[in-house]
């Protein structure tokens, strides 16, 4: 997948699995298994994503209230060396030692790793010092649990706050997970150009802004902006609608999916972020891993960014954008 400046960033940040397989393009986030698709289409997911060359499988210890990892894990056993398999700790309970001891060891089990590649923070906690989380997860990487260090939900001064804490461990945050779309764009802002700068994974959600962007909506069909008061309220905005109507008759102009373009949009920011794709199906997932082989033009890269204000700078000097 070639960016908009027309250049590859495949090879901007280094992640591997146990045998050095580099990460994909994109990763495959497995919030869905075990809820909305049960273990036949989760099956049938994970087996599409692996043809498609997704060696990157994304989950958390509370999706699906742990049957997402149960899954994951009896699905990659064939697969594991070659496979990078991150999960995340501490989006209820803080973020203290114990949290995140209980929940690494609770995931590992679930899953039947030896060692797991990547453990997030899920989000950010105010109420626990970073010293505690960071020399936790610093101790954890030394006992060979764990592999590389994330961070979720967080801003881009925690973020800086929290590699500066986990330098004096010397522990490296290896990945961020950040928010990400076509019409949720604050993370252009300061997340993207300070991960690039400090070397880290940008692994956004929801490049399709809760399906917002595959233009199912507007033919009546449900998802999480119907079922989920919070991704409801997250996307109800004109501006956002007004692009997402837009959306596909653009995609049907270029002769493809909406997805497609829309992940593809996401996936070629010049700081080279992997977007994590989703799905309930394999039918429903295949437009957004469509998008490890889209060629989005700087051209069509920049129509679609025109379809949505983009955020001012971090100085909030507008003559600056």
């Amino acid at each position: 997948m070639r960016d908009a400046d027309g250049t590859n960033s495949d090879m901007i940040h280094t992640l591997t699995s146990l045998d050095g397989t580099p990460a994909s393009r994109l990763a495959f986030g497995t919030m869905q298994f075990g809820g909305r698709a049960d273990a036949a289409a989760s099956q049938d997911m994970f087996d599409a994503a692996l043809a498609a060359g997704i060696t990157h499988f994304d989950t958390a210890h509370v999706y699906t209230d742990g049957a997402s990892e149960t899954l994951l894990g009896q699905m990659i056993k064939p697969h594991r060396e070659r496979l990078i398999i991150a999960t995340k700790a501490s989006y209820g309970g803080g973020a203290s030692a114990r949290n995140i001891l209980d929940s690494a060891e609770t995931s590992r089990k679930r899953m039947d790793l030896d060692v797991i590649d990547a453990l997030y923070l899920h989000r950010f906690d105010p109420d626990t010092d970073m010293h505690e989380s960071f020399e936790t997860l610093a101790k954890l990487r030394d006992q060979g649990i764990i592999r590389y260090v994330g961070i979720s939900n967080f801003a881009a001064w925690q973020a800086v706050k929290a590699v500066c804490i986990a330098a004096t461990y010397d522990l490296e945050i290896s990945l961020i997970q950040p928010m990400y779309n076509l019409v949720k764009r604050q993370a252009e802002v300061e997340i993207l150009p300070m991960a690039q700068d400090m070397d880290m994974l940008c692994a956004p959600y929801s490049p399709l802004g809760g399906g917002l962007l595959t233009g199912k909506y507007a033919e009546g069909s449900s998802g999480r902006l119907t079922e989920d008061d919070r991704y409801a309220a997250r996307y109800n905005f004109d501006h956002m609608r007004t692009a997402a109507a837009q959306l596909p008759q653009i995609a049907a102009d270029l002769g493809t999916h909406p997805a497609t373009l829309a992940v593809a949009w996401a996936a070629a920011h010049p700081t080279g972020p992997t977007p994590i794709v989703s799905a309930r199906s394999a039918a429903q997932l295949a437009p957004s891993l469509a998008a490890m082989e889209y060629e989005i033009s700087p051209a069509v890269y920049a129509q679609l960014a025109a379809l949505v204000p983009a955020p001012p700078p971090a100085t909030d000097r507008a003559e600056e954008a």
